[in-house]
C-alpha cells in the first residue's frame, strides 16, 4: 500500500530514501531550501552536483546524501513564475515525474518533496500545490514505488495548502 503524508519539518531531517531539492539549473548551491540541503549534506554534494553539469528546468538528477540522513538527494529544477503563460504548470509537473521517475529507477521507496518554485521563484502556492498533489497522485496509481511519498512543508501554514488540496483530491 503506498502512502501520501503531510509535514512540518526541515526537509533535511528526514531520514527516507530521498529528498528532493528544488535546485537551480547550475546544481550548485543557492539559497532556500537548496542552500539548506547543502549546508546539512556536506562539501562532497557540491563536488558531485559539479560533475552532474547542471539540470534543465523540469528535469532532475539524483546524488548520494552525504552528511544527510536521507540516502540520496533528488535535485529537479522548478520553473520561475513568469504568470502562467511560459509553459510554467507543464514544468513544474516535469519536476514531479521526472523526480519520481529516478526514485522508480533506483528502487527508492520513500521520498519527500518540498514546496517546489513557490519560494523566490515566486510560482503561487496554491496552483503549485494542485500540480504536486496531481502529479503524485497519478503516478502512484499506475506505479508501485515509491511506496512512501512526504509532501515536507517549511510552515504550518503551507501545510495546510497542502492537506486541503490532497483532501479535495481524494
Amino acid at each position: 500500500m503506498q502512502l501520501v503524508s503531510i509535514v512540518t519539518d526541515d526537509i533535511t531531517r528526514l531520514g527516507l530514501d530521498a529528498i528532493v531539492n528544488a535546485a537551480n539549473e547550475s546544481l550548485l548551491s543557492g539559497g532556500g531550501v537548496d542552500g539548506a540541503i547543502h549546508r546539512a549534506a556536506g562539501p562532497e554534494l557540491l563536488a558531485e552536483c559539479r560533475a552532474l553539469g547542471g539540470c534543465p528546468t523540469g528535469q532532475a538528477r539524483i546524488t548520494k546524501g552525504y552528511r544527510l540522513p536521507a540516502r540520496h538527494v533528488i535535485h529537479t529544477v522548478g520553473p520561475v513564475w513568469r504568470g502562467g503563460h511560459a509553459s510554467e504548470a507543464e514544468l513544474l509537473a516535469d519536476c514531479y515525474r521526472n523526480s519520481l521517475t529516478l526514485a522508480r529507477d533506483h528502487d527508492l521507496q520513500s521520498i519527500a518533496f518540498p514546496a517546489i518554485s513557490t519560494g523566490v521563484y515566486g510560482y503561487p502556492l496554491q496552483q503549485a500545490t494542485a500540480i504536486a498533489i496531481r502529479e503524485v497522485h497519478n503516478w502512484l496509481a499506475r506505479a508501485p514505488q515509491p511506496r512512501s511519498v512526504t509532501f515536507c512543508c517549511f510552515s504550518a501554514e503551507v501545510a495546510a495548502v497542502y492537506s486541503a488540496a490532497l483532501a479535495s483530491a481524494a
